[in-house]
């Protein structure tokens, strides 16, 4: 048997940290070469005639003229310079583009990128470029309803609603597969990372949270979105909560706390008014000399002043025959 023996590892390089800059193309917008709106008609109209006169001269040519020679080149065949035209006339065709308001045009020529044409209408391109229309008009879209655990790890129910644009064509077109399927998924990412950072409702009147403080929530997801969509060249105009609830599971049981909490919360209202109508009816008793009330008659008439202000029913008189102290 023969004996094997353990080869060593070779020695791995040093571990990258994984992060935007280590993941960015290093491409950023930059202006085309672009002809203006009457060189491009001036180029279409010419071309269009110059085609015509070429192909009329390759059919001469071709009727029985195929040793006639172009006059301004000795020793050219006629139906040489006709095709040479039309060749010619087609390829600075090719550099014609159109552009509609609100789109862009990313410009490549065999793979590199030449810049970006926001010029609208007619207007000219190098030739033998490809390109690309980007939209840099503004969209919208809604996310779907995500469950999620706030801050107290309660679950909740959420959406949000995100306009945005492409700010950067070059990013948004070489930097990510696809703008809008990256856009969706970092903004769901994002939403999920806010709402684990706040509670929905909170106990203190001064802090954050998802149903008493949308503004600042809004604003904290928008710049959220903004920054991890930067690497796209895209820029997030507003961000909005758009569905905020408890899970299903939930949303029976905190009902009843928050319909207990609204019934703490107005009997403190009533009582804390009922001990000031009493204080007021005692001052004005003493200050108008009506009555003179000892500690244990003045008991008395808090107490059923607080029973008749406080109670939830309509209160029933009691007429008192004896004395004041029987």
């Amino acid at each position: 048997m023969s004996e094997t023996t353990a080869r060593p590892l070779p020695d791995l390089p040093d571990a990258e940290p994984v992060g935007h800059n280590g993941a960015n193309v290093a491409v950023t917008e930059r202006s085309a070469w672009t002809g203006s709106a009457g060189l491009a008609g001036t180029a279409l109209v010419g071309g269009i005639l110059l085609i015509v006169v070429g192909v009329l001269g390759f059919i001469t040519g071709a009727a029985g003229l195929a040793d006639a020679t172009f006059p301004a080149a000795a020793g050219v065949p006629l139906m040489v310079v006709c095709v040479v035209i039309v060749v010619a006339c087609i390829l600075g065709l090719t550099m014609l583009r159109i552009i509609s308001p609100g789109h862009t045009m990313v410009v490549q020529f065999f793979g590199r990128y030449l810049g970006t044409n926001r010029r609208t209408g007619l207007s000219l391109v190098p030739p033998l470029s490809t390109t690309k229309k980007v939209s840099v008009r503004v969209r919208n879209f809604e996310t779907s309803e995500i469950k999620v655990n706030d801050l107290n790890g309660n679950p909740v129910m959420i959406g949000a609603i995100v306009v945005w644009q492409v700010a950067d064509t070059a990013k948004a077109t070489f930097a990510v597969e696809d703008v809008e399927e990256f856009i969706h998924s970092q903004s769901e990412s994002a939403l999920r990372h806010v709402a684990t950072t706040h509670p929905y409702d909170a106990k203190n009147p001064g802090a954050v949270s998802l149903a008493g403080s949308t503004d600042e929530v809004s604003a904290e997801l928008a710049d959220e979105v903004a920054a991890r969509v930067a690497v796209a060249g895209l820029e997030i105009v507003e961000a909005r909560i758009s569905a905020l609830s408890y899970s299903p599971e939930i949303a029976g049981a905190m009902l009843q706390r928050q319909q207990a909490q609204a019934v703490v919360d107005a009997r403190e209202q009533i009582v804390d008014g009922a001990v000031s109508m009493v204080q007021t009816a005692l001052d004005q008793l003493e200050a108008r000399e009506i009555v003179d009330l000892d500690p244990e008659r003045r008991a008395a008439m808090v107490s059923n002043l607080l029973v008749v202000l406080c109670s939830d029913s309509s209160t029933q008189p009691v007429i008192n025959t004896g004395g004041l102290y029987s």
